[in-house]
């Protein structure tokens, strides 16, 4: 996608319709965010280790490693339409901690957004790495994790971290420009107006 589409509008109807006020589903905190976490208004901050985000957002949540199994969750792709922000959404009442928050825009920045750009090859080395290791068919150091039932919960965690280098080295960096347009501008770029550069 070329340009920059804001979620939060579409995100704020979707939970107007839900039994659960704003402020009590997103409680995430900035400075616990993952570092993982791809700039936007979505992050999440400190996570149970449930696992359970995949299950209605495969497209924008992962898993970490910390802790030896399933540590945290990250948001690896920022929602682009309205489907995608539902589903990114549900994704993170499934979350048992509420440890999600849509206040992105708030703290990021543009040099901040370069910063993570330019750092991006730390997390896709550590997703290629876990993705191999997760999709792997058994590994003695998981510990009771290792028990085959829980192999297809790993192989789909790999897959997200499959997803998210396909992300980086795909349509991640024309999205940020976008993103770093509104975080200039607080408005959607119009056609063929030109986008900031994050190098």
């Amino acid at each position: 996608m070329t340009g920059y589409w804001n979620p939060l509008p579409t995100a704020r109807r979707v939970v107007e319709g839900l039994d659960e006020p704003a402020e009590q589903l997103f409680t995430g905190v900035w400075e616990q965010r993952n570092w993982r976490n791809v700039p936007g208004p979505f992050y999440a901050g400190e996570t149970d280790s449930m696992a359970t985000g995949r299950l209605d957002a495969p497209g924008h949540i992962a898993y970490d490693d910390l802790g030896g199994g399933f540590g945290f969750e990250f948001v690896y792709r920022q929602p682009v339409d309205a489907h995608q922000t539902e589903d990114l959404i549900h994704g993170c009442r499934m979350e048992l901690y509420r440890g999600y928050n849509w206040d992105g825009d708030d703290h990021w920045t543009v040099e901040a957004v370069r910063d993570w750009w330019r750092d991006r090859g730390r997390v896709r080395e550590w997703a290629v790495a876990i993705a191999a290791d997760w999709g792997a068919d058994a590994h003695p150091h998981w510990g009771d994790n290792a028990d085959p039932r829980h192999l297809g919960h790993y192989h789909d965690a790999a897959q997200g971290h499959r997803d998210f280098v396909a992300h980086i080295d795909g349509g991640l960096e024309a999205h940020l420009r976008g993103y770093l347009f509104w975080l200039e501008q607080r408005r959607e770029p119009r056609d063929r107006e030109a986008l900031p550069r994050l190098r």
